[in-house]
């Protein structure tokens, strides 16, 4: 046994704050740095689509320039909100334009379409996605792709298509059962506009797949403004209806669930995640065949880490520590030389006995030796130390 290896122990592990800010700082900043990127988005979003569809919005996704240009032709513009007053307002002098179908519930658009069928007038529906387009207008429905050109030729024979020439209608894609409908618009052959006459009173459905010919910087492009006039100016009176989460006729038993409003394919979006992460658990925890053992670059004494040790015993003053780490390590050692299992070496009833009956001197002696109180001092270390390096060398003598 060494002196140095005797030597006081003991030093604090908890990491001070500079620490724990150099192991965070990374982390920290990600956070950071993601929140920042939110808030500059939403901020984004909340800004260039204000009032998106609105007939009183100035706005770039506004569209109060249609609506000023259809009252320069004596049409009427009126926004409504509930779906009560959009089904008050349809008549055969009417067109109602509905500009978000898909925020309508199931009840609600079922009560709508009712009430336009027998109407007489227009119904212009704005991008409307499935499964609203079946129920708005039955018959009608729309592909999951939509088209990948924004601009488009009209390729029908609706007049309103033909004087506007090509368009911005790209958007979702529709296909229908009426034989006696108006496809226009083809992307990839499945129109972007459809115009669907209903079973009596004159009136008609028209589908737009997408609402760019609407919006105020969008309107001076192409055929837009042309094709958005004569859509909505058929009739002496427009009705701008735009869905509000408010409106009563949204019972609480018909709106939609939490999982309804998620996007429609996060199902497999989350699928390809779990095994994403199952092959990475599975890529880092593979093992091919037995560890091999790494060559470290250094190798110390073991002479070294033991001084080293003891340095830091002293260094923390901790007396008690390397005591009892001596005390331990001479009773693990003795155990087995006079019999005791390794297992019971801590045990003062079963090794003291067995370390008497081999030597011959004072057990109480043994006793505060090997299991006495921790050294007031440095003096009483070390003697401590040689004292049991005395009693294992009388052990092992034969």
């Amino acid at each position: 046994m060494t002196t140095e290896a005797t030597l006081p122990t003991t030093t604090s592990t908890a990491p001070g704050a500079r620490r724990l800010w150099t192991r965070a700082r990374g982390i920290t900043l990600a956070v950071v740095l993601i929140l920042t990127a939110a808030v500059a988005m939403a901020a984004v979003r909340s800004t260039v689509r204000h009032g998106e569809l609105d007939p009183r919005s100035p706005d770039p996704y506004g569209s109060r320039a249609v609506a000023q240009l259809l009252a320069d032709r004596g049409v009427s513009t009126r926004v409504v909100t509930t779906l009560s007053a959009a089904g008050a307002a349809a008549g055969p002098d009417t067109t109602l334009l509905v500009a978000e179908p898909d925020l309508l519930t199931d009840r609600q658009q079922t009560r709508l379409q009712k009430t336009t069928a027998a109407s007489g007038g227009r119904t212009v529906l704005v991008a409307a996605g499935s499964p609203s387009v079946e129920r708005l207008a039955p018959g009608v429905t729309a592909d999951p792709a939509n088209s990948i050109h924004s601009t488009l030729a009209p390729d029908c024979t609706l007049p309103e298509a033909r004087r506007a020439g090509s368009a911005d209608t790209g958007g979702i894609r529709y296909t229908t059962t009426h034989l006696d409908a108006d496809s226009c618009y083809p992307s990839e052959r499945l129109a972007t506009l459809l115009r669907v006459p209903a079973a009596s009173g004159g009136g008609d459905t028209v589908v737009l797949g997408a609402p760019d010919i609407l919006y105020n910087d969008r309107l001076d492009k192409q055929g837009n403004a042309s094709l958005a006039l004569q859509l909505l100016g058929s009739r002496p009176h427009l009705v701008w209806y735009l869905p509000s989460l408010s409106d009563t006729s949204a019972t609480t038993s018909d709106r939609k669930s939490f999982f309804d409003l998620l996007p429609s394919g996060w199902l497999w979006g989350t699928l390809q995640l779990f095994i994403a992460a199952v092959l990475a658990a599975f890529w880092r925890a593979r093992r091919f065949g037995p560890l091999v053992p790494e060559r470290l670059p250094v190798a110390i004494r073991a002479s070294e880490t033991d001084e080293g040790r003891a340095r830091l015993y002293r260094k923390a003053n901790a007396r008690d520590r390397a005591a009892t780490a001596l005390r331990s390590a001479t009773r693990t050692r003795l155990a087995p030389l006079v019999g005791v299992p390794v297992a019971q070496a801590d045990t003062p009833e079963t090794l003291l006995p067995a370390l008497s009956a081999r030597l011959t001197g004072d057990g109480q002696s043994l006793h505060s030796l090997l299991f006495g109180p921790p050294p007031g001092d440095d003096a009483a270390l070390i003697a401590l130390t040689d004292q049991l390096d005395a009693l294992e060398r009388e052990v092992r003598r034969p």
